[in-house]
């Protein structure tokens, strides 16, 4: 490659507006321009990509965990290959339970310096979580915050007068200063904001060692021959979570899912389901359910719940085999 890649990190807590903010970034990039998009998710069973495929992207996914586990190797192996369609541009998108910061200092290793341009990371927050111990007490929370290049308020439409007022007062106190910090509404980010130059030194260049159980990135699961569907589950940071993957002859009542979604206390909650109305994206969190058609057909159904205490999944299993029509 003759050309750096102009690449941002896009990191937040778990239900900031990450998959959001990157889908409103990809309809607005230039219509000549080919993007590629890099997912981790906590959850073993990869939502946020089939959310992304619409837009015109290389998606790569790197579920199971933090970005860096294993010595980097998912990481490495999932840059690699976007890197070698010759995207304009990269977006990171780091699990919003993971480390923010050893990602950076990959990217400005050696390794990647002739390939990759590392442009101004950007920390989603949601303010209504400045007020709340659970987040403000929270190691990973508070390192995505302060490897941050850009920091900005989503949800800011959600939040009271308050809390905006936390989040000003937040902003101002940091050292150094961020390069820049604003509100978001519907993950409304500004393109130009991309190509903020980083502040160098802003985060660590050393990789502590830490360990997490990850999955492999390369082949993602897939449903044995005479299964109707799989499930996986991890444990980390003190979250739980449980996936599942359906096969795509199952079909889902779209009022009975959502539901389901809506009754779940879960910390998070997203999925891609096939429905009898067609395909739709769910994404719960802080008690809302959105939802969005997509025009996936003969898609894998994928749900994955994530909270901060190991939930019944048995019995939320039983639930969907029976909303799907499996036969026990």
């Amino acid at each position: 490659m003759t050309n750096r890649v102009p690449t941002n990190i896009i990191t937040g807590f778990l239900g900031s507006g990450k998959t959001t903010t990157i889908l409103h970034l990809l309809k607005q990039k230039p219509a000549h321009e080919k993007w590629a998009v890099l997912v981790n998710e906590f959850g073993e069973i990869g939502i946020d990509g089939a959310m992304m495929t619409e837009q015109g992207a290389w998606i790569k996914e790197v579920p199971g965990g933090c970005l860096c586990c294993t010595a980097g190797v998912p990481m490495s192996v999932a840059i690699t290959a976007l890197l070698r369609e010759k995207p304009d541009r990269l977006l990171i998108e780091p699990t919003g339970l993971g480390h923010p910061q050893e990602v950076i200092a990959k990217l400005v290793a050696d390794q990647y310096v002739p390939y990759i341009d590392l442009k101004a990371t950007i920390a989603l927050v949601d303010a209504r979580h400045f007020g709340d111990e659970r987040y403000t007490q929270n190691e990973t929370f508070n390192q995505q915050l302060l490897c941050a290049d850009i920091v900005m308020m989503s949800k800011a439409d959600m939040a009271s007068d308050a809390e905006h007022g936390q989040f000003v007062d937040w902003v101002a106190r940091q050292e150094p200063a961020k390069l820049f910090s604003g509100q978001l509404v519907h993950g409304n980010l500004a393109l130009e904001l991309l190509d903020r130059t980083r502040i160098e030194g802003s985060a660590s260049t050393q990789i502590e060692a830490h360990h997490h159980h990850h999955a492999a990135e390369e082949p993602q699961f897939e449903i044995p021959p005479g299964k109707a569907f799989i499930r996986r589950e991890n444990q980390a940071n003190g979250f739980y979570s449980c996936g599942w993957l359906f096969g795509a002859e199952y079909e889902f009542p779209f009022d009975d899912m959502f539901s389901v979604f809506n009754d779940l206390t879960a910390e998070r909650v997203k999925a891609v389901v096939n429905t009898e109305q067609g395909c739709y994206a769910f994404n719960a969190s802080e008690g809302v359910v959105s939802v969005n058609e997509l025009s996936l057909s003969g898609f894998e159904s994928r749900i994955e719940v994530i909270d901060r205490q190991l939930m019944p999944w048995d019995e939320l299993e039983g639930l969907l085999v029976r909303l799907a029509g499996i036969d026990s």
